[in-house]
């Protein structure tokens, strides 16, 4: 895990390799639990089940809540081979106002 991430925010959902319906049922509760937007974060190969878990919440269990941002980045993380660059995506949704 990188260190020189900016400060964690409250209601961020990391997305690894549990199955999909886990992390929507924990962006499930984070809204239920009065949270305004919730950021879900992937990076790799989770990137599919991140974008999953954003459109089942908001297909079938979220209404009132919206994708406000999607950004896309390249991390580069230290491996046994050398650096290597990792895509990541931060899906943030957002309850409509």
């Amino acid at each position: 895990m990188e260190t020189s991430m900016q400060p964690m925010k409250e209601n961020t959902v990391f997305v690894g390799n549990k199955p999909v319906m886990n992390y929507v049922l924990a962006v499930v509760t984070q809204f239920n639990n009065g949270a305004g937007e919730v950021s879900i974060k992937a990076r790799g190969k989770a990137i599919s089940r991140a974008v999953d878990t954003a459109e089942i919440a908001l297909n079938r269990f979220l209404d009132g809540i919206s994708k406000k941002e999607i950004i896309t980045s390249t991390e580069v993380i230290d491996t046994d081979t050398g650096k290597t660059n990792v895509s990541s995506i931060e899906i943030i949704l957002s309850a409509k106002k």
